[in-house]
């Protein structure tokens, strides 16, 4: 642990910091997975609702600084094309 009390707070506030986005991109790639779980299934209907999800979590973790806008961009774009190619 620091000697000085302002870098010992640094520790403590980056380990919660640390934790926090670890949650929300661990939060991210769920919402991920269950909308290529639902895309497996062939259920076009809960495919949707879940990549409404999926497109949600995306640009919010874009918002929280966690991705790059274009990451984001390439992700959407992706899952935007399987969904599509699903068919009706």
């Amino acid at each position: 642990m620091a000697n000085i009390k302002s870098s010992a707070k640094r520790v403590l506030v980056s380990r919660a910091q640390a934790a926090r986005n670890k949650a929300d991109k661990s939060e991210l790639k769920t919402t991920i997975k269950k909308f290529t779980a639902a895309l497996a299934e062939g259920d076009r209907d809960n495919a949707e609702a879940a990549y409404k999800a999926a497109v949600k979590s995306v640009d919010r973790a874009v918002s929280k600084g966690l991705i790059h806008k274009n990451n984001a961009a390439r992700k959407k774009s992706k899952m935007a094309a399987k969904i599509n190619s699903l068919g009706e």
